[in-house]
């Protein structure tokens, strides 16, 4: 089967009637779990970034709560995991500020973990390509929202 491009779908469901748009959706929500969750946050929290932002951040403290610290196989999993599903609310999210927030907060909790990321190559190689994505991400914003975020990380002292 060949995929179509996304004008060539854009154009056929602006065609359709609202009905067959719903039902269209509610098949792809029915499909996959990232697609009702993306739905989800579409309807329910695109229209309040904070409140979102704070939920996931929430959540990822839980997650890092949950940790298994004893032997680094197990903690290495753990963090990528966290850092999967915190990449994951970034996408659904698109905003770069959201990202930077996200992406920050992630750093601040993988830092004061009791498990060091300097006994093992591929943490701190995993926290220096986050701090890079931050980098990359805060470059975007608007400049006031740039110093704001940069004295946040200097106080924070992660390097960027």
């Amino acid at each position: 089967m060949k995929t179509v491009s996304i004008s060539t779908l854009k154009k056929e469901l602006g065609s359709l009637p609202s009905s067959d748009v719903l039902d269209i959706c509610m098949k792809l929500v029915r499909y996959k779990k990232e697609n009702k969750e993306l739905l989800s946050y579409l309807l329910f929290d695109a229209n309040n970034e904070l409140e979102y932002i704070r939920n996931i951040k929430e959540e990822i403290d839980l997650q890092f709560s949950e940790i298994n610290l004893s032997h680094p196989y197990f903690a290495k999993k753990s963090i990528r995991k966290i850092l999967k599903i915190t990449s994951k609310y970034i996408r659904y999210s698109g905003n770069k500020q959201t990202e930077v927030e996200l992406l920050i907060h992630f750093c601040v909790r993988l830092k004061e973990l009791a498990f060091s990321i300097r006994q093992g190559n591929s943490l701190s190689n995993l926290y220096i390509s986050q701090l890079k994505k931050i980098h990359i991400a805060l470059s975007s914003l608007h400049e006031d929202l740039q110093h704001d975020y940069k004295e946040e990380i200097a106080s924070l002292n992660i390097m960027v």
